[in-house]
């Protein structure tokens, strides 16, 4: 349990799990009626306004860490405030943070929480006014006799997630195709040749006279079209990272002080 004592030290401090999982940073700090602190905010991203609370009575500082004993993912869940508003947390607001973390409320919140919305309409937060813990401002009257100026910045940062999904597809396509290919056929042509004396013995090989017949066998070439698969490429996916710039902006609040001095004046030293 976190104390009155250790408030001062836990503004900033990074939140942990029971897993030992990182889930943020604790913002601000609600006190309750009696002036102990009871909640605290986390920041559980580098932007948007609203931090998810945690109970203090469960959590512990050790190590320059805060710890709970939740998981990261309950923690994110939790009911949750606008960082940016000053307004005490309502009875039915703790009353949700009570049955969100399973919390038993035993005779000692009993009388913390009875008084409906009395309970925490009197807290505030940590960097507005937290009344009841002395010494709250390291630098402030209940410390030394210096004052300390603090601002909020922005803490930019990048988170990688899911932006598409690239795949290759295979599918079949019909097309015509249109080939020459040189084809050969026979014709038919017609010899004559004199008698001579060459050839006077082949012609008179026979008959003087008949009848008869020669025949001659004509051929010729047709397209004989066959399919063959064969690999012409190979395709695959491959990813390569490029850099772009964006730009990010957000609001943040500065504490600024004036004095009053004797002579002169009201002077704004911030």
């Amino acid at each position: 349990m976190i104390g009155q004592e250790q408030v001062t030290t836990v503004i900033g401090r990074e939140v942990f799990d029971r897993d030992g999982d990182k889930i943020g940073t604790v913002g601000q700090v609600w006190a309750d009626g009696a002036g102990q602190p009871a909640w605290a905010s986390v920041r559980t991203g580098f932007f948007g306004l609203n931090e998810s609370l945690i109970p203090l009575q469960t959590a512990e500082l050790r190590d320059d860490r805060v710890t709970v004993p939740f998981e990261k993912d309950r923690v994110k869940d939790a009911p949750n405030v606008d960082a940016s508003a000053d307004e005490p947390l309502s009875s039915e607001e703790v009353a949700e943070l009570y049955r969100h973390y399973d919390l038993e409320w035993d005779s000692s919140h009993r009388g913390e929480w009875s008084s409906g919305s009395a309970a925490y309409d009197g807290a505030s937060r940590r960097d507005t006014t937290y009344e009841a813990s002395a010494g709250h401002d390291t630098s402030g009257p209940n410390t030394d006799d210096a004052m300390t100026r603090s601002e909020e910045r922005l803490n930019v940062g990048t988170e990688r997630e899911r932006a598409g999904t690239a795949r290759l597809r295979k599918y079949v396509v019909t097309e015509q195709q249109q080939v020459n290919v040189p084809v050969r056929r026979e014709e038919v042509r017609l010899e004559r040749e004199p008698i001579t004396d060459a050839n006077i013995g082949r012609a008179m090989d026979g008959p003087a006279i008949s009848e008869e017949e020669h025949e001659v066998t004509l051929h010729e070439e047709r397209p004989v079209v066959a399919k063959e698969t064969v690999p012409v490429e190979r395709v695959r996916l491959g990813k390569e990272t490029v850099t772009d710039s964006e730009t990010v902006g957000g609001e943040v609040r500065k504490e600024r002080i004036e004095a009053d001095l004797p002579d002169q004046g009201r002077r704004d030293l911030s």
